[in-house]
């Protein structure tokens, strides 16, 4: 999710059963209009307070997190009044009636939540109980991503995203070298689409002399 910290012009993102904690890289995504969370790690409404001065941040998928607590009112008022821009919650229209009540029931946000410690190891990563109970491979998590988010952009008349155009970061995995993997590439996968003619090219001759490289070293090794 650090990533995000160099894609202030994303507009939509999926990340959805990937173990995450922390949206405080989000703080930079200024154009950003579509954030799916669900079924994630994180503990705190406190890490709204990251997401409060996105000003075009209409649709919120925030559901099967700990911090959506055992008070389903609560929550949705505390959301709804921290981020009253919102069109949709969790696949709820958000209603008038429902942000003048927030202003009553739900709970304000005025600082970010303390700060944790990294969770720097694999190890750490793996723990996230989302992880481990999901056995999605990676395609049927895109599938899955894509589909979930177009059925709500159908729901407010707004045009589906096209595949080649939608990205979606890969579940934690047990291996430690695959998940880095997954993570790099769909990194890449975002930077390419924040990149100009002359950066594509770049990119390009780049990857071309990688590809040469690496290509001449099977050959000697066979």
């Amino acid at each position: 999710i650090s990533i995000c910290r160099d894609l202030p012009n994303v507009e939509v993102i999926t990340f959805s059963l990937n173990g995450i904690s922390d949206l405080e890289p989000l703080n930079q995504c200024q154009n950003l209009s579509e954030l799916y969370l669900r079924k994630n790690n994180i503990a705190s409404l406190n890490e709204l307070f990251y997401l409060k001065n996105l000003p075009r941040l209409k649709v919120l998928w925030l559901s099967e997190n700990p911090c959506c607590g055992s008070d389903p009112h609560r929550y949705r008022m505390t959301v709804l009044r921290n981020l009253p821009s919102l069109q949709k919650l969790d696949n709820q229209a958000v209603t008038e009636e429902e942000l003048s009540q927030a202003l009553v029931d739900g709970e304000e946000i005025t600082a970010p939540p303390a700060r944790r410690s990294m969770e720097g190891s694999c190890s750490a990563s793996t723990e996230s109980s989302a992880a481990e109970s999901t056995m999605e491979t990676e395609s049927e998590l895109l599938s899955f991503g894509l589909e979930e988010t177009n059925k709500i952009r159908e729901q407010l008349g707004m045009k589906p995203v096209p595949k080649d155009k939608f990205s979606s970061f890969s579940p934690q995995e047990t291996d430690c070298s695959q998940k880095m993997r997954n993570n790099v590439l769909s990194a890449i996968l975002l930077l390419t689409k924040e990149l100009d003619t002359e950066g594509l090219e770049i990119v390009q001759q780049t990857v071309g002399r990688r590809l040469q490289v690496l290509r001449k070293r099977e050959l000697q090794e066979e």
